[in-house]
């Protein structure tokens, strides 16, 4: 039996009382495999969520590889629908906030405040690479899309991206194309028969 808390583990013989062993003999440190294994868990701040199916559904369908994005995109939807209606500062900043919303594609108007109520996670998963390549139709699944990105295949203006994390706004959205060297893009210009080889070769 262990108890990972105390990083400890207790040896029992079967079914009996462990209070009838002496402190000396139940007790041993954890073996180094069992330290390695147990070093990323952090059993004081677990925590434990009502939405493990929502949460599950969404990694899946957006193929998000850390769940730590899925996280950080909650909390900043949640940041943004739980802000006071009376708050000065979302008075202030309704204007400002709404304008950076829709700039980075999370509403689909400038119009009131009471779209912020319909940001989700869901909503900054939408603006991903990888998402987005796929809605340009420059990818048939997500899979292959992330595979795209993580291989270093596509660009966002001038730089090259690699991280399938990467928020597109929506005046960067009209700048997602391959990298000039890519096999992929040679092979989309010699099926649509548009490849000159003097730009390819440049």
């Amino acid at each position: 039996m262990y108890c990972l808390a105390t990083s400890q583990v207790f040896i029992g013989c079967g079914p009996r009382n462990l209070t009838d062993f002496p402190a000396a003999i139940i007790v041993r440190k954890l073996k180094f495999h069992e330290q390695k294994l147990l070093k990323q868990v952090d059993f004081l701040n677990w925590e434990v969520t009502d939405h493990n199916l929502h949460e599950l559904r969404v990694l899946r369908r957006y193929r998000l590889q850390r769940r730590e994005d899925y996280t950080r995109y909650n909390q900043l939807s949640r940041a943004v629908r739980d802000l006071p209606e009376r708050d000065p500062f979302r008075v202030r900043s309704s204007a400002a906030l709404l304008d950076k919303l829709y700039a980075l594609g999370l509403v689909p108007t400038r119009g009131s405040l009471e779209l912020c109520d319909f940001v989700t996670a869901s909503s900054f998963c939408r603006r991903r690479l990888p998402t987005v390549l796929l809605k340009l139709r420059m990818a048939q699944h997500l899979q292959a899309a992330v595979a795209f990105v993580e291989q270093g295949h596509v660009r966002v203006g001038p730089d090259v991206v690699t991280d399938p994390a990467f928020l597109v706004t929506r005046s960067m959205e009209d700048f997602v194309t391959w990298v000039d060297s890519s096999k992929i893009k040679r092979h989309v210009l010699e099926y649509n028969e548009e490849r000159d080889d003097f730009d390819l070769d440049a």
